[in-house]
């Protein structure tokens, strides 16, 4: 298999950052990975792409359920310990035990379970205005928990000082849309997403704004790009 091809390295990579690549494939991979510049390369994209989403994942605490295991585990350990670690066994086991659950408490932590897909929204261009001229699609990532947005144009998007793009979330029942905050043109952004602001939401829409965002908390310019999309 050539794993110099940037889009056979890109889609394992892929599948590897989010998750869905499992057991003997995930650990083939991760022994190529010292050998393949390109799968290397394709890997650190993909984490760069999708590490801001991490930073809405709460830290969960493990159960006790979880402390028995551990437990359990140590003691069928010391069943089978010879006679020269019997005479050490209280010490060494209130140490296998500390690091046991040390790192039992650090993969809980770090990896609270298998992680949804994001839902990716693109924001289509409707057509030029007095700030910008919107030649070219912003990328848009919800994170499969729902609780962040990040935002990426496929070109930078130059913007006159006095003006802002304001990001929208638009219920579908057509009342008031909701302001996700003000993107930077230049480059992409992350939004905390508060409560269930995408509640009953389709449509994600950027309005062209005064600088700073709209003064009304309502979209007071054209809409510059708007994209659909279905949680």
């Amino acid at each position: 298999m050539d794993y110099g091809r940037s889009e056979l390295a890109d889609a394992l990579a892929a599948d590897y950052v989010i998750g869905t690549m499992r057991g003997g494939a995930r650990r083939r991979f991760e022994a190529l990975l010292p050998a393949h510049v390109e799968l290397r390369r394709a890997t650190n994209a993909w984490q760069e792409r999708l590490l801001p989403m991490t930073a809405a994942i709460e830290p969960v605490q493990p159960s006790g359920e979880v402390w028995r295991r551990i437990s359990d585990r140590l003691d069928r350990r010391k069943s089978v310990v010879d006679g020269a670690w019997g005479r050490l066994s209280f010490w060494r086991s209130l140490t296998a035990f500390a690091s046991v659950a040390a790192i039992g408490l650090a993969v809980l932590l770090a990896s609270p379970g298998p992680a949804l897909p994001p839902i990716v929204v693109v924001l289509a261009p409707s057509g030029p205005t007095a700030s910008q001229t919107a030649a070219s699609p912003i990328v848009a990532s919800i994170s499969g928990d729902g609780r962040t947005l990040v935002t990426r144009p496929l070109v930078p998007v130059s913007l006159r000082p006095d003006r802002s793009l304001e990001l929208w979330a638009v219920p579908k029942d057509g009342t008031a849309p909701r302001s996700l905050g003000v993107l930077p043109g230049t480059s992409g952004a992350t939004v905390a997403l508060r409560g269930k602001v995408l509640a009953d939401v389709d449509t994600l829409a950027v309005t062209d704004e005064p600088a700073g965002g709209s003064p009304t908390g309502k979209p007071t310019g054209p809409i510059v790009y708007a994209g659909k999309f279905s949680l």
